[in-house]
């Protein structure tokens, strides 16, 4: 460059930087009418272009700055418009021409991770980010959690430790790590770091969210005698959560004097039929009326009861009942009938994940089966599905009738098999000991382990996991396979 134009450059860039982008880029294109193979000018002008989200733009600039000179920075740019066009085919073909024809530094192969990981395939990527620089805890983090992803919680466990290495301060970090190991079935490592999970944000909210000052009274139990004292636990998760670690209530029965537990409210009411030796808090409680000695967020129960491994899974199935008059009530309203009875569920919340959505057009099957009645438990989030289905099948709305899960439970007891998503219901049915199907994704949750041959948190639970490229319409039509003996009467 010579003098003026050098100023030129250094002014478009000053107010490039200051984000006025409109006088920049008129300087940048008088730069480039005196030198139209300005590569350094035509990068900045795609970069330009990307932040007013003029993308096709941007790629003819960024691309005609490469065809001039092979720089790594151009090449970020280039793969920066393909992400923000979420074409990731080509973000991955711009990272890999620049990884093969460059000397290239860590930025590349990481960006090239992040790419691999939005087209679902990336290993290779982030392992060589980490070889050219085996301190980064970012490039550690994210190969951990597509390990996680992948189903390889070994590996996820390695990766996990060597974050922990560079950065030991780091508690979300340990809270993965526990993801790992609880996957593997090595519950006396996973829940020691599980406990991590409080100090997420999640966590927090949800101990704060109803009488936020109550957990100050007393202190954490951390597994002492409590013999003669009064402990309060509570919610922190979702309602399968609960279900799931209600098991453990009988089992702290034995340690203290009393037990206050508050359950979210839609479970008060069943947690009050099957556990009438602890007092179940309803939402509207005086938090000044509220004694204890101790307390404890209910999904630490395990682990500072001190369970290890199988000694986690106790009480397999039928640890939950319904009320008698409820199932009376069901049987006379909804289940008159001496046709096989199945319940579906296709939904649970999705602020936690998204995949274990089912497609409603997936239970299509399930109505062509001789001698059947479906029946919908989809509750608020998905219900609005349900006329996809009634509109052509025979199918009742359960759902609509419950006002809490005791309800539900009533529903249940006089069902003969359940096959929903993963979701609260399953986990009610199983501790019910109720048949039930759970169609899982195929990144599925740390709970149901690597063998899915079986289920070890419910005796009467099967598990069905997708396949990498199979449909959900796929999967019902192999559960179905399983069913045409056990549906006929």
């Amino acid at each position: 460059m010579d003098i003026l134009e050098k100023e030129k450059f250094n002014k478009a860039f000053k107010l490039h930087s200051k984000g006025e982008l409109d006088q920049a880029e008129t300087i940048y294109k008088e730069i480039l009418e005196e030198t139209p193979d300005n590569a350094e000018v035509l990068n900045l002008l795609g970069i330009l272009k990307i932040a007013k989200n003029e993308l096709v733009i941007a790629e003819k600039y960024i691309t005609k700055a490469l065809s001039i000179k092979k720089d790594a920075y151009f090449y970020e740019n280039l793969a920066k418009v393909y992400e923000a066009k979420k074409d990731f085919s080509k973000e991955i073909e711009a990272l890999e021409e620049a990884a093969n024809t460059i000397a290239c530094g860590f930025e590349i192969y990481f960006l090239l991770g992040l790419a691999y990981k939005n087209n679902i395939e990336y290993e290779k990527a982030y392992l060589k980010a980490i070889e050219i620089n085996p301190k980064s805890e970012k490039a550690c983090y994210n190969l951990a959690s597509l390990y996680l992803f992948l189903n390889k919680p070994e590996k996820a466990i390695e990766y996990f430790q060597k974050c922990h290495e560079i950065n030991p301060n780091d508690k979300e970090v340990l809270y993965f790590l526990s993801l790992g190991y609880l996957r593997i079935k090595d519950y006396q490592t996973g829940l020691k770091y599980f406990e991590n999970r409080l100090c997420r944000n999640t966590a927090i909210i949800s101990q704060q969210v109803t009488y936020p000052n109550i957990i100050k009274k007393a202190p954490i139990w951390r597994g002492e005698d409590i013999s003669d004292k009064t402990l309060y636990t509570y919610y922190e998760a979702g309602f399968g959560d609960m279900i799931m670690f209600a098991r453990y209530l009988p089992e702290l029965q034995k340690r203290c004097k009393k037990i206050i537990l508050k359950p979210q409210k839609a479970l008060v009411q069943l947690f009050k039929d099957n556990f009438p030796n602890v007092e179940i808090m309803n939402l509207f409680y005086e938090e000044d009326k509220i004694n204890f000695d101790v307390h404890l967020p209910f999904l630490s129960l395990p682990y500072v009861l001190g369970l290890n491994n199988e000694e986690v899974f106790m009480y397999h199935d039928k640890y939950l009942k319904a009320v008698p008059e409820k199932v009376q009530y069901y049987k006379e309203n909804f289940f008159n009938n001496d046709k096989f009875k199945i319940a579906i569920k296709w939904q649970g919340n999705t602020y936690y994940e998204t995949d274990r959505v089912i497609n409603v057009e997936a239970f299509a099957p399930l109505f062509d089966i001789p001698n059947v009645k479906v029946y919908s438990a989809q509750t608020f989030e998905g219900s609005e599905e349900f006329e996809k289905l009634s509109s052509k099948y025979d199918i009742t709305d359960l759902a609509s009738s419950f006002k809490n899960f005791s309800d539900t439970a009533g529903a249940l007891e006089n069902i003969d098999l359940v096959i929903c998503s993963d979701t609260s219901l399953a986990h009610l049915a199983g501790a019910m000991g109720k048949p039930c199907i759970v169609l899982l994704p195929y990144n599925y949750n740390w709970r149901w382990h690597m063998d899915l041959t079986h289920c070890d948190w419910y005796d009467s639970v099967k598990l069905f996991r997708l396949e990498k490229k199979e449909t959900w319409n796929e999967l019902m039509l192999r559960v179905v396979n399983t069913l045409n003996i056990t549906t006929q009467r």
